[in-house]
């Protein structure tokens, strides 16, 4: 069972995660922290020595727990289906949050790639296991026939994250489902369509809808 330190200093990461994502690092007071959190000042650096520390360790944990969700998502019994599945886990996680924050990685290379080396580093290493990981599923999605190979299964995945977080920025400015989900019904027609196995791996609208 966690200590009453660890509880307090995850209580901490969690709070100041919502407030990290809706304002970003660079615009998140200590006040806005303290807040949040609803713990002193004494307590908040007792635990982290500063406001950057406490933002680049929220930073890593949530690289780690991402990785675990694209795990999560690249669930079916062929790659195809796999990395359809991890499109409409996307789209409803973004859906569940009303499309406020947007992604977090996202809004981090944005705000820090040229600021904050520290940050950039960070999330520099997420998009590049997410990448890997995408390529992985898309070389065996073309192995299968899923997937055309015209382009390499490597430029297919930096396709496939570029199209995700332009349709995130998207419908986190619009407050609407219709981006995100234009942008993966486009891309799922770009990937899927016409391919020999497509038949046996048919892909899916978000939670089954069919046009």
């Amino acid at each position: 069972m966690p200590s009453k330190g660890e509880r307090t200093r995850q209580k901490i990461l969690q709070e100041a995660g919502e407030l990290f994502r809706t304002k970003g690092f660079g615009a998140t007071s200590v006040s806005d922290l303290l807040e949040a959190t609803g713990v002193t000042k004494g307590s908040l650096y007792f635990h982290f020595p500063g406001k950057d520390d406490l933002g680049l360790e929220y930073l890593r944990q949530s690289g780690e727990r991402f990785m675990r969700f694209i795990d999560e998502g690249l669930d079916g019994r062929c790659a195809g289906e796999k990395l359809d599945g991890f499109l409409s886990q996307a789209f409803a996680y973004h859906r569940g949050r009303g499309f406020v924050g947007g992604c977090l990685f996202g809004n981090t290379a944005l705000e820090t790639s040229d600021t904050a080396p520290e940050f950039a580093q960070i999330t520099t290493q997420v998009f590049v296991r997410w990448k890997e990981k995408l390529a992985a599923i898309i070389a065996q999605a073309q192995n299968e026939g899923t997937i055309h190979q015209g382009r390499s299964a490597e430029d297919l995945a930096e396709f496939v994250i570029a199209v995700l977080e332009g349709g995130i920025m998207q419908s986190r400015l619009h407050k609407s489902e219709e981006p995100m989900k234009n942008c993966i019904e486009t891309l799922r027609q770009m990937l899927f369509t016409n391919n020999p196995g497509s038949e046996k791996c048919r892909s899916r609208l978000p939670d089954g809808e069919k046009s």
